[in-house]
């Protein structure tokens, strides 16, 4: 079937951006995301996807992952995963909301759905399209990295947090990317990601000698001139809202 918006329903507005669940048809089943756009104006618009991770939801995700608050300027879209997806940790019958977890798996049901919500905002907002940018929590982070493989020509640059995924982007083009991981993680274990993010260094080249840290923060330069941003974090599996405005400004100073 092919895939269609049905539905746009509008909830409230503020004096910086409107609230509107949107609802999509693909492959017979009912997608949802939430949207918060930015006040109208005449300039050209970035566009951030936020994927919650397995188990959540859009409206979650926009109170916890409040990109929309940090970045007033774009149109901030929430996406929500549906069942079928397994998790051996927190689902083994896969009954909660969930992305796909590798390319070409579940009839790429979750690619299907960011193309036809792509498809919608760029006939119908003045999109940027040199400013797109993906955002992924846990298994959501895992699905970013799904896109950065199979659709990397939209996106601009890329935040994962606490979901490892660096070691199939082998072949992928060079993004700049924030990935951000806890020392104390119970789902993904530490150093599962601590390797995933050692991939990320390989693959793109990154300069070792363009390291500079803060903190918990490590930035690098690649053989491209793209960014990655290594936040190695004394903490568990939770996003780092205390991060979310550098967040912000990683994703302000990168375009294609």
């Amino acid at each position: 079937m092919k895939n269609t918006i049905i539905v746009f329903l509008l909830i409230f507005s503020t004096k910086l951006f409107a609230q509107t669940e949107k609802f999509y048809q693909i492959n017979v089943v009912e997608r949802k995301a939430l949207f918060f756009e930015p006040k109208l104006n005449s300039e050209k618009i970035p566009v951030v996807f936020v994927f919650h991770g397995h188990g959540g939801n859009a409206k979650h995700a926009s109170r916890n992952l409040n990109f929309h608050q940090n970045f007033p300027e774009a149109l901030v879209i929430y996406m929500q995963g549906i069942p079928g997806v397994t998790n051996s940790i927190v689902d083994k019958e896969g009954k909660y909301n969930g992305w796909q977890m590798n390319p070409d798996e579940l009839q790429n049901r979750d690619v299907k759905f960011f193309d036809e919500v792509f498809s919608q905002i760029s006939k119908n907002y003045n999109i940027d399209f040199d400013r797109i940018y993906a955002v992924g929590h846990s298994n959501g982070s895992r699905f970013v990295n799904v896109l950065w493989k199979m659709r990397p020509e939209k996106f601009a640059a890329f935040v994962t947090v606490a979901g490892p995924g660096g070691n199939w982007l082998k072949s992928a083009p060079q993004k700049s990317v924030w990935i951000s991981f806890g020392k104390n993680d119970k789902i993904v274990p530490y150093k599962i990601q601590k390797f995933s993010s050692k991939q990320y260094l390989k693959f793109f080249e990154a300069n070792e000698s363009t390291a500079q840290t803060n903190g918990e923060i490590t930035s690098y330069e690649t053989s491209e001139n793209k960014e990655i941003i290594i936040e190695d974090r004394n903490a568990g599996h939770e996003f780092p809202q205390n991060s979310i405005p550098k967040m912000v400004e990683f994703l302000k100073r990168n375009h294609l």
